[in-house]
C-alpha cells in the first residue's frame, strides 16, 4: 500500500472517529466553497484532500461502514484509479443508481443525523436533501465542520491582489450594470439582492482577480439595494486602481468574513440565487425578511455578450490560433525528428506558445492531453509521475485553453503519432459530423439550449455511438471557462434562463470515447448570431469562433456528406484567412497545408 493511499485511509477513520464524538451518522463532503464554484481555492479542496480524488465533480459520503464518491461519466475512468484502495466506492450517477441523497435516505435508520458544513451547502441543495431525508425523519446536520477538526495543515484564503480589468477591453460602467440589476430586483420585488457567484461578482465590479484557479475572480460576495452596493471582499488585496473603480460604482467595501452579519441588517424582501448561495451565508437573516428565490439577473446578463466584446473574443481567438499553429507544427517537428515526448511535455508545449501572445494571462483550465487509452479518461489530468509517452502508434486528444485580457479560449482537437487504423478514423469522422451538424444549425431566438443537443448526438446515434457529457457549455469573456445558463445538454433541465440568445458564446464538443483504447472530441467555440427574420419569427446562428484546423488526416472523406465537406473546406478557408499574417516559417507552412481544401 503506497503511502498516499494510507494516509487517505487514515483521514476516513480520522472523520469517522469524529463522526461519533459528534453523534452523526453520516457526512457529506462536496466539491464547493461558499460560492458554490466549480474550480476551488485549496482551502475548500476537502473532498480531494480526504479521498484523493481530483475531479472537478464529485460528492463523498462517510457512514460507519460505508464510503462512497458519486461523480458523472466524464471521471468514470479516472476516479477508480485514484480512488484504488483508499476504501472509497465509486458510485456512477446517471446510470439509474440512486443519488447519494436517496442511497443515505434508504440505508440510515430513521431519525439519523447527517453532517455537511453548512458553509459549503447551497440553499437548493439543502432544500432538496431535506426532502430526500423528510419521510424517515432524518436529520441535516449543517453547523459543523469536521474537517477543521483533523485538516491541521489546512491552506488560508487566498491573498491574489484584485485589480480592473483594463478598460480598453471593458464594455459597460460597473454602474450601468447595477442599474440592469436593480431594473430586475423591482420586477420581482425585491428589496436586496446577494450575489455569492464570483464570475457575476467579477462581471458587475469589472474587477478581476485570481483567487481560483484558471478563472480570473476574486472571493466575495456582494449586497445589492436599490440605492448602494456592498462588496464583501479580502479589502487588503485591492489594488488602488481597484479602490478607485468601486468607489465610482458607487460600491463600497468590508470584509470578506463580515457578510454574514451584513445580512442580518436587510428587511423586506432578498432576492438570492438558491444553487449559487451557501446556507451559511444567510444563517443570520432576520426570520421577517422574505426569501425570494431566482436566477441571479446578472447570470443572464453577462452571457449576453456586446458587439464590442464578441469584436474582442474574436481577436483573442486569433492570437490564440497563432499560438496553435506554432504549437502544431513544432509538434509535428518533433515527433517527426524521434524526439521523445509525453503528454506533460505537450501542456507546457502549449502554454509556450500561447505565453507569446499579447494580451495572455494564464490557462483557462487544466490541459487534457490524452493519448490513446489516456484519450477516453474525459477529465484526464497527465501528471509528471504518470504520464505517458507519445511512443508507437495512437491517436493524441488535447482539449487547452487560455485566459486574455481580451477573451477566453477553449479548444479541442485531434492529432496522431505514427499510423492509425481506419476504425479510428472512421470514429474521428462520425465525431467530426456531429460537430458539423451542431455549428450548420438555424434554430428560433430564444430555443432552450438543451432542445439542441439532439443535432449533434443524432449524427452518433445513427451508429449506436454516444456520449456521456454535454454537447456544450456556456463560456465567460475573460471569466470562468465555464458559465452559464444555457447547456446544450438533453439531462440539463430546460428552464426559462437556459435559452439561446443572440451574443452568447458557447462550446460545440461531441466526443465518444472507446475505455482502455482511445478518446475523441472536437471543440470550437461558437457565437449565437442573427440568422434571419421572417413572419415566423427571429432565426439565428452559430458563428465559429475558435481559428484552428481540424486534421483532415485523422477522417474518411467518403463518409462526409458534399455539404459536410462544403462547410470544412469553407471553415478551413476561414482559418486560413484569418491568421495567415500572424504566422511565419514553419507555423505558416503547417496552417497552409493543413487547411487544404478536401
Amino acid at each position: 500500500m503506497s503511502n498516499s493511499v494510507q494516509i487517505r485511509r487514515e483521514r476516513v477513520a480520522k472523520i469517522r472517529t469524529l463522526m461519533q464524538s459528534h453523534d452523526v451518522d453520516a457526512v457529506i463532503i462536496p466539491s464547493a466553497d461558499p460560492h458554490m464554484s466549480e474550480y476551488l481555492p485549496v482551502h475548500w479542496e476537502g473532498r480531494s484532500w480526504v479521498s484523493g480524488f481530483t475531479g472537478s465533480v464529485g460528492t463523498l459520503v462517510i457512514s460507519q461502514d460505508f464510503a462512497g464518491l458519486w461523480t458523472d461519466s466524464r471521471y468514470w475512468v479516472q476516479a477508480p484509479i485514484q480512488l484504488e484502495g483508499v476504501g472509497i466506492e465509486l458510485q456512477k450517477m446517471q446510470q439509474g443508481r440512486p443519488t447519494f441523497a436517496k442511497f443515505l435516505a434508504e440505508h440510515l435508520p430513521n431519525d439519523a443525523k447527517v453532517a455537511i458544513d453548512g458553509a459549503v451547502l447551497s440553499v437548493a441543495e439543502s432544500d432538496s436533501l431535506t426532502e430526500a431525508f423528510k419521510d424517515k425523519n432524518i436529520k441535516l446536520v449543517t453547523d459543523i465542520d469536521l474537517l477543521a477538526e483533523i485538516w491541521q495543515d489546512r491552506p488560508s484564503l487566498p491573498t491574489a491582489p484584485i485589480y480592473p480589468h483594463a478598460e480598453e477591453f471593458v464594455d459597460g460602467l460597473s454602474v450601468d450594470k447595477l442599474t440592469k440589476v436593480r431594473s430586475k430586483m423591482r420586477e420581482l420585488g425585491a428589496d436586496f439582492h446577494l450575489v455569492s457567484s464570483l464570475d457575476d461578482i467579477a462581471w458587475l465590479t469589472n474587477l478581476r482577480g485570481s483567487d481560483v484557479p484558471f478563472n480570473p475572480v476574486f472571493l466575495g460576495h456582494l449586497l445589492i439595494s436599490a440605492d448602494k452596493a456592498t462588496l464583501f471582499v479580502g479589502t487588503a488585496k485591492l489594488n488602488a486602481d481597484a479602490k478607485a473603480s468601486l468607489q465610482s460604482a458607487n460600491i463600497v467595501v468590508a470584509e470578506y468574513a463580515d457578510v454574514i452579519d451584513g445580512l442580518a441588517n436587510v428587511s423586506g424582501t432578498l432576492l438570492i440565487d438558491p444553487a449559487k448561495v451557501a446556507v451559511k451565508t444567510i444563517k443570520e437573516v432576520p426570520n421577517d425578511v422574505k426569501i425570494l428565490r431566482a436566477m441571479n439577473p446578472s447570470t443572464v446578463l453577462k452571457a449576453i455578450k456586446t458587439d464590442r466584446e464578441l469584436d474582442h473574443v474574436r481577436e483573442a481567438m486569433r492570437q490564440d490560433g497563432a499560438a496553435l499553429c506554432e504549437f502544431f507544427s513544432d509538434f509535428e517537428k518533433r515527433v517527426a525528428s524521434g524526439e521523445s515526448l509525453n503528454e506533460v511535455d505537450i501542456d507546457a508545449m502549449l502554454n509556450d506558445a500561447r505565453s507569446r501572445q499579447p494580451n495572455h494571462v494564464s490557462a483557462s483550465f487544466d490541459s487534457i492531453v490524452g493519448f490513446c487509452s489516456n484519450g477516453a479518461i474525459v477529465h484526464y489530468k497527465a501528471e509528471p509521475e504518470t504520464c505517458m509517452a507519445l511512443k508507437g502508434d495512437g491517436l493524441l486528444l488535447i482539449d487547452s485553453g487560455a485566459q486574455y485580457y481580451n477573451g477566453t479560449t477553449d479548444i479541442t482537437r485531434m492529432t496522431s503519432v505514427g499510423k492509425i487504423s481506419d476504425e479510428q478514423k472512421q470514429d474521428v469522422t462520425y465525431v467530426l459530423k456531429a460537430h458539423i451538424a451542431l455549428a450548420m444549425a438555424v434554430y428560433p431566438v430564444g430555443i432552450s439550449s438543451a432542445h439542441l443537443d439532439v443535432l449533434a448526438r443524432n449524427q452518433l446515434w445513427q451508429q449506436g455511438l454516444d456520449y456521456g457529457h454535454g454537447t456544450g457549455h456556456g463560456v465567460g469573456y475573460f471569466l470562468n471557462v465555464h458559465e452559464g445558463p444555457q447547456v446544450i445538454s438533453y439531462h440539463a433541465p430546460a428552464t426559462p434562463e437556459r435559452t439561446m440568445q443572440i451574443g452568447m458564446i458557447t462550446s460545440n464538443e461531441p466526443g465518444l470515447y472507446r475505455e482502455g483504447k482511445w478518446g475523441i472530441r472536437l471543440e470550437n467555440l461558437v457565437a449565437t448570431v442573427p440568422a434571419h427574420r421572417t413572419e415566423f419569427g427571429e432565426f439565428a446562428k452559430f458563428e465559429d469562433l475558435t481559428l484552428c484546423p481540424f486534421d483532415t488526416r485523422l477522417i474518411l472523406p467518403e463518409l462526409l456528406t458534399a455539404q459536410e465537406k462544403e462547410w470544412l473546406n469553407h471553415y478551413h478557408k476561414k482559418v486560413c484567412d484569418e491568421i495567415i499574417d500572424r504566422v511565419h516559417g514553419d507555423a505558416k507552412a503547417w496552417l497552409i497545408e493543413r487547411t487544404k481544401a478536401i
